[in-house]
């Protein structure tokens, strides 16, 4: 009886060996967003100091920072009434000295039905309470045009979400990522979107309450203090792991922050 191939997804070319920083836009800048973005600020110092090209990060979120943000949040009291996103990379770019770029937008089509302008990069990871922004997201992505790119080919999106004490990271190919000929796995070049596959659960939880909080004890009633920070520190490692080992077996997770569980997402 012939054993079972592993099933493998492996990382495209580009991401492991690129002449320029891999563009990433990461959409949301609140519980999690903030909490990943200093986590690719830890990345992004890391893979250069391994010869790598590094990462080039723009940060959109069109929420100002108020006081029930503070404490969950990585923000400031002196920060209040600041957009988020510009807060946050002012702050990234004067620790680091990097050149990353905030917008003070939503990640959405205007009115007149275009993609925004710079949506175009590598890697796309979403920190978003609303599920009606993934759907929105997930129509821009299919509708990305990489005939013309090469430096900024859309690759992959990378979804977080959360509910009070559980949540789950996704990892998606935009399309298919060419995979090599392997005689130990079984390579699989394309992984759904979360909206293709979980499609149902996400509008089963629409209905749910995502009004702003006006405190941060109103928040902690939403959300538990550490969710966020788990989630960020979990799924950054999966995309860590992807540039590091080229490769992976998982393609996500689910967490239980409550009871510790945490459960893999085979490819």
């Amino acid at each position: 009886m012939t054993p079972q191939k592993t099933r493998v997804h492996f990382t495209d070319n580009y991401l492991l060996n690129p002449t320029n920083p891999i563009e990433i836009n990461l959409i949301g800048a609140g519980g999690t967003g903030s909490k990943v973005l200093t986590a690719l600020l830890e990345m992004n110092h890391s893979l250069i100091e391994l010869g790598h090209a590094g990462l080039s990060v723009r940060l959109w979120d069109d929420d100002r920072i108020t006081e029930a943000n503070l404490g969950r949040q990585r923000f400031a009291q002196s920060e209040e009434g600041l957009y988020k996103s510009v807060a946050l990379i002012n702050r990234a770019n004067r620790w680091s000295g990097t050149n990353w770029k905030a917008e003070s937008i939503k990640f959405q089509k205007n009115a007149l039905g275009k993609h925004p302008e710079n949506a175009q990069a590598n890697i796309y990871i979403s920190c978003l309470d609303s599920v009606s922004a993934r759907f929105e997201i997930a129509e821009i992505l299919k509708g990305i045009n990489n005939q013309w790119a090469y430096r900024n080919t859309s690759k992959y999106w990378m979804d977080f979400g959360n509910a009070k004490f559980t949540g789950q990271v996704i990892l998606q190919t935009i399309g298919e990522i060419k995979q090599p000929n392997s005689n130990k796995y079984e390579t699989v070049a394309h992984l759904p979107f979360v909206t293709e596959e979980f499609g149902e659960l996400l509008k089963k939880s629409e209905s749910e309450d995502d009004t702003p909080s006006c405190s941060l004890a109103e928040a902690l009633e939403k959300q538990d203090l550490y969710i966020n920070s788990a989630l960020a520190q979990m799924g950054s490692s999966l995309l860590w792991n992807l540039f590091r080992n080229g490769m992976t077996e998982n393609r996500g997770f689910f967490l239980n922050l409550k009871d510790f569980r945490s459960q893999p997402i085979k490819v």
